[in-house]
């Protein structure tokens, strides 16, 4: 059976970590979901009661697991996560559940089953029904119109938190990323189309959270760096294609 590793990062948060935690186990432990699971809570540097919080549903859930990890980002928890996985497939989501997670059964399907080395959560494509503020689907919307112009990328939404990948393919790319932080999800997107790995997009239903931790200028700033930074850089240069990607996982 095709094992899938579910990761969900963390930093300040043990109000959100009791109320959906538990929500996620009951779904990933129904007939909806046909897979071998595990969710790993990684908790990168949180100051509240996220750890004692996270251990305590370690302890209570079965198939639900901790990772402490003392630096704080995104980009940074991913890395640590993915890079110690045994499973076939690496995912992740956010702990507020924004996404539905209707959509996750599909997301594992199209890299398990379907011939995908990737699939994302898309919240700008066709089929996809999202309740947010119009300031935020205009800078999700600009910043797409500014990585398609810059990096001519052609997946359609890059930080939806809703991602599934091969952990062979999240070894071959992770050694590239830099990022630590917001900008990660983008970087190992244009990494993996670069380098011709197949990306499913899967519209999802989406509801913003109005508790969210990003700070939208600050991250903003932090995206525009980082295209620069790939511009500059071009670490997919470093990518030989031929004869090296994965088969589908089976």
């Amino acid at each position: 059976m095709v094992s899938v590793d579910v990761v969900v990062p963390v930093y300040n948060e043990e109000q959100d970590l009791p109320r959906n935690i538990p929500i996620l186990h009951s779904f990933l432990s129904s007939p909806v979901f046909p897979y071998a699971w595990r969710i790993v809570i990684a908790d990168n540097a949180s100051t509240d009661a996220t750890p004692q919080v996270a251990q305590e549903l370690a302890q209570s859930l079965s198939g639900v697991e901790y990772l402490r990890i003392e630096q704080k980002g995104r980009g940074i928890a991913l890395r640590t996560a993915w890079g110690r996985s045994q499973a076939d497939i690496v995912s992740y989501m956010d702990v507020d559940l924004s996404t539905d997670l209707s959509a996750f059964p599909s997301l594992i399907k199209a890299v398990a089953e379907e011939g995908y080395h990737l699939a994302i959560g898309t919240r700008l494509a066709r089929g996809a029904q999202v309740k947010r503020s119009l300031r935020r689907t205009f800078l999700s919307r600009a910043y797409m119109l500014i990585l398609k112009a810059t990096l001519h990328v052609h997946f359609s939404d890059a930080q939806c938190g809703f991602k599934a990948l091969q952990r062979l393919v999240a070894q071959r790319l992770l050694p590239l990323t830099k990022d630590v932080g917001w900008f990660f999800d983008t970087e190992l997107l244009v990494l993996a189309e670069r380098a011709g790995y197949r990306i499913a997009q899967i519209p999802v239903r989406w509801h913003e959270d109005p508790d969210s931790r990003v700070r939208i200028l600050p991250t903003v700033a932090q995206d525009l760096r980082g295209i620069w930074r790939l511009l500059r850089e071009r670490p997919w240069q470093a990518l030989a294609v031929e004869g090296s990607r994965p088969p589908a996982v089976r």
